[in-house]
């Protein structure tokens, strides 16, 4: 199933295995292999072409795809999920180039680190209004 649909996502959107695997940092080889069910993208590279293509992991799994298939609105309006990012060395996380465009990130503006017992989130800052850093309110 997941082989079928990525077939059809790529051929839908005009796209060659070669030019899909430069996306998903992969060779053409692998997209053959994955088209032809030999063998099954890792859950990271599943759920950055589910992102590309606006489909969700369960669908790109266990729904066949074809010409009628659309895009679904999203029922959170506003959501993202713009990826998995690396933590670097010294706790450099880079922020996706689409969540930059999307809030208007730019180099030097401050974001405030937010968190709670789900995880954790960045918040663009505006101004400087009083929270209590490092414990809870």
């Amino acid at each position: 199933m997941i082989g079928m649909n990525i077939r059809f996502l790529r051929d839908k959107n005009n796209m060659s295995q070669e030019q899909l695997a430069e996306k998903l940092g992969v060779s053409r080889q692998t997209v053959a292999k994955w088209e032809s069910g030999e063998s099954l993208p890792d859950i990271e590279r599943g759920l950055q072409f589910a992102m590309m293509f606006s489909v969700s992991l369960d669908a790109l799994a266990s729904c066949p795809l074809d010409e009628n298939w659309q895009v679904e609105a999203d029922p959170a309006e506003g959501s993202y999920v713009f990826g998995i990012v690396k933590v670097g060395e010294r706790g450099q996380v880079v922020v996706p180039k689409q969540a930059r465009e999307v809030y208007d990130i730019k180099p030097g503006d401050k974001l405030l680190v937010v968190g709670d017992s789900r995880g954790m989130a960045f918040a663009k800052m505006k101004g400087f209004p009083k929270f209590s850093f490092g414990r809870r309110g």
